[in-house]
């Protein structure tokens, strides 16, 4: 549970921090639940920061004469004018008994004086920073899929990343789909490459892989078929361009890194690394260096500097191929 808090008694004010939507977005759908545990009529307000007028929140606020509970969400709150930031941080130092109020703030310097107020004032304070590190991200698969009362290895939830991508929302859809229509109580990474055989082509890393690996065939059969799925064509040259920099990266680091020291050094998981060095077989500096001058060409042209982004598309994966040496 994000809140810590008792299942039917959210905090009088909970301030909701940091740019992650969708722990946001949990956070605020937890203390309605609470609330709503302890009364199923709670009334729920959810508001605006930059549409909340003076006097409204005193007005969301009183004591209502049937005693029912209600809920004040107030999204984007760094967007408040001056004069409700001062009501709310007046309210948080008494607030009502019968009201939760919710303030979901991104962070940063806009809206500060909200933020130090309520909490110099006593609000429960929820942090949900972005999730950008890898490990971050394997450990949220992981955690999803036990709320869901299972269990992933690390190469599926690995396996999981790759086809999906890094959009925590989209992460989250995964696992619930996963946790869903696979049976048995652990999800391996069978079970993930059978339900996202054509996810990981259409998100355009297996492309990007079968083009730095060499596999001209399978690269253009994949290509096709992620562009026949509706993928943006400017994403898949970002996910072959990305697949070019790691070998970049990874060919240039320090021969006497190894190990945890490298994967520090390059900023990347051992796993990816792993994965990079094998595909560096047959690539040399000048390689790299023409396959990211395709990409940066078919970047321009798929964004309308040419007239069919597909042949741009299938134009850079051949160069790409053709500036592997040493076959």
């Amino acid at each position: 549970m994000l809140l810590g808090m008792a299942a039917t008694n959210p905090a009088p004010v909970t301030l909701v921090v940091g740019d992650e939507e969708l722990l946001a977005d949990r956070a605020v759908g937890e203390v309605v639940a609470a609330a709503r545990a302890g009364d199923p009529g709670a009334e729920i307000h959810d508001l605006l920061g930059g549409k909340v007028e003076p006097g409204e929140l005193t007005q969301l606020t009183s004591p209502s004469l049937f005693g029912d509970r209600s809920v004040v969400v107030i999204r984007s709150a760094q967007d408040l004018a001056k004069e409700v930031i001062a009501e709310i941080v007046s309210y948080a130092s008494n607030p009502s008994e019968d009201t939760a109020l919710v303030l979901v703030h991104p962070g940063g310097v806009k809206g500060k004086a909200l933020v130090d107020g309520v909490k110099k004032a006593g609000a429960h304070v929820v942090t949900v920073t972005k999730v950008t590190k890898p490990a971050e991200r394997l450990a949220f698969v992981k955690s999803e899929l036990r709320r869901a009362g299972r269990t992933i290895g690390g190469d599926a939830a690995t396996a999981l990343l790759d086809a999906v991508g890094n959009d925590l929302r989209e992460l989250a859809a995964a696992c619930n789909q996963l946790a869903f229509d696979t049976p048995g109580k652990t999800i391996d990474e069978a079970a993930v490459a059978r339900y996202h055989r054509g996810r990981a082509e259409v998100s355009g890393f297996t492309v990007a892989d079968s083009a730095v690996e060499g596999r001209l065939g399978d690269a253009l059969e994949q290509l096709r078929w992620a562009l026949s799925t509706g993928t943006a064509p400017v994403l898949l040259v970002s996910a072959l361009a990305g697949g070019l920099r790691s070998l970049a990266k990874v060919g240039g680091a320090p021969r006497n890194l190894r190990g945890g020291q490298l994967a520090s050094h390059l900023g990347m998981p051992p796993w990816k690394i792993d994965r990079v060095q094998r595909q560096l077989n047959g690539w040399g500096p000048e390689g790299i260096a023409r396959a990211l001058q395709a990409t940066a060409t078919a970047d321009e042209q798929v964004k309308g500097g040419g007239a069919d982004p597909a042949y741009a598309l299938e134009h850079m994966v051949q160069i790409v191929v053709a500036s592997r040496t040493g076959r």
